[in-house]
């Protein structure tokens, strides 16, 4: 039986729970396999060839589908998934997290005065549907000295953000222009998660 108004969200990330509560959806956390000594559930390694958009739906779908396996696995109260994904592209290339910080220094000299592309699907996982949405939007940054990249580098933890940046923190100053979703950019685009829950039966609105 499906449980009333309430989701999974199979994401670790503190900027997608911020975002979900800025709607009012209420939802429990559905922590994937991530520890030393036990497999992974989605490998998030490119494909040879493989391009952004595909790799992101790929990813995404795998997230909500490993979701909904656990749900299944843990016999837990039957809620739909949401998993999400976020990429950032360039010249048709994915910059994903960076490894360290000098992989970081690497990308943000990139995207310098320059023009590049956030992507994030979405997955709402229920039974054995799974309703797929993506967000393309631009964002140009302003030309970034090397001292303003090591400094930004030094007092804020990119590891875990696509591209080295977070759209709602000090990176907002190199950003000139964007063209999309504000909170998509941040990893959960709103207006079509909106979308999936209603049409999967979360009722946002009531």
């Amino acid at each position: 039986m499906l449980s009333k108004n309430q989701i999974y969200l199979a994401s670790r990330s503190p900027r997608r729970r911020e975002l979900l509560h800025q709607i009012g959806v209420k939802f429990n956390l559905l922590m994937m396999r991530e520890t030393l000594g036990r497999d992974i559930d989605v490998d998030e390694q490119p494909l040879a060839n493989e391009v952004p958009a595909d790799y992101i739906y790929r990813v995404t779908r795998a997230k909500a589908d490993a979701g909904w396996k656990r749900i299944l696995q843990r016999h837990l109260p039957v809620q739909p998934v949401l998993a999400a994904d976020t990429i950032v592209t360039i010249d048709g290339c994915i910059l994903g997290k960076p490894r360290d910080n000098a992989h970081a220094e690497e990308m943000l000299k990139i995207l310098s005065g320059r023009s590049h592309q956030v992507l994030t699907a979405i997955g709402v996982g229920i039974h054995d549907t799974i309703q797929m949405r993506l967000s393309t939007s631009t964002v140009r940054f302003r030309e970034i000295s090397e001292r303003e990249i090591r400094h930004y580098l030094a007092n804020n933890n990119v590891l875990d953000k696509a591209g080295a940046y977070a759209i709602q923190g000090v990176a907002a100053a190199f950003i000139v222009e964007i063209s999309g979703s504000y909170s998509g950019i941040m990893g959960l685009p709103l207006y079509e998660t909106a979308q999936l829950l209603e049409e999967a039966g979360i009722a946002i609105f009531q």
